[in-house]
């Protein structure tokens, strides 16, 4: 299965999320924001990054573009609350599979993976 980086600065729905994908048989690695996701990407070897837009000490949307440009052929999920964070997102659309809309149901974002991880 894949190895999925999970930056989410709400503690409860980074667990959740790392749960439900963990069930499916994937590897997970979580980060409470851009920063410590941005590190923990060093380590390299991930196929997906599932990440918040709008969290502390760096949103999402940077950590999407530092992330593409230091790993090409890194697939990138990223998820909002905000209507006006999702269309900040548009500058990305090259770079990202999609962007899921919170709040989701947990097979909402098992599916969203699935679908990034199969594009």
């Amino acid at each position: 299965m894949a190895k999925i980086l999970i930056t989410e600065d709400e503690d409860s729905l980074r667990v959740f999320v790392a749960r439900a994908l963990r069930l499916d048989g994937h590897e997970t690695v979580e980060a409470p924001d851009g920063a410590a996701g941005l590190d923990a990407l060093t380590a390299g070897g991930f196929d997906l990054l599932l990440s918040d837009i709008r969290m502390p000490v760096m949103d999402g949307i940077e950590l999407a573009h530092k992330a593409a440009a230091a790993h090409p052929a890194l697939k990138i999920l990223l998820m909002t609350g905000y209507a006006e964070q999702r269309e900040r997102a548009d500058d990305l659309a090259l770079k990202i599979v999609d962007v899921v809309s919170k709040p989701f149901s947990l097979p909402d974002i098992r599916r969203a993976v699935a679908q990034a991880l199969a594009a």
